[in-house]
């Protein structure tokens, strides 16, 4: 592993931890809500999306028939990374904190604290492999 895989997959688990750090400063600090709304936007699903890149990665997009753009599979796949990260992050937030007002057990505290143990065990865990597509009779793609 290089370093900068080393950066780009702790860089989600490091902004959760920042964001609790930022606990103990003044409850209206901007920096506060700066730390906690960036992390909790994009970090739990940065650290699924790192997982599930080869798999994803293993179709590449399709554009329209009359679209001769070099660069369009490119950006339509940066565009779907960054909606996935976007919704999964706001997918995991939700259960959590779901989870925990179903306890009666609710605080933003927990959730946070949750949610960087999660992000910081996904990105310990390995990335899926891609299957090769499967082009036998009868299959469709």
């Amino acid at each position: 592993m290089t370093p900068r895989e080393l950066m780009a997959r702790m860089l989600p688990p490091f902004g959760g931890w920042l964001a609790l750090t930022t606990l103990a400063l003044p409850e209206g600090s901007l920096l506060r809500g700066a730390a906690m709304a960036v992390f909790l936007a994009a970090g739990p699903g940065a650290a699924l999306v790192r997982i599930c890149g080869p798999v994803l990665a293993a179709r590449p997009a399709e554009g329209p028939v009359e679209c001769r753009d070099p660069a369009f599979e490119r950006h339509s796949d940066r565009l779907e990374r960054l909606m996935l990260i976007v919704f999964l992050s706001v997918a995991a937030v939700l259960l959590a904190a779901t989870v925990f007002i179903a306890t009666h057990a609710f605080s933003a505290q927990r959730v946070l604290l949750t949610l960087t143990l999660l992000t910081t065990i996904a990105a310990f865990c390995p990335r899926l492999r891609a299957s090769p597509p499967r082009t036998g009779k009868g299959t469709a793609l």
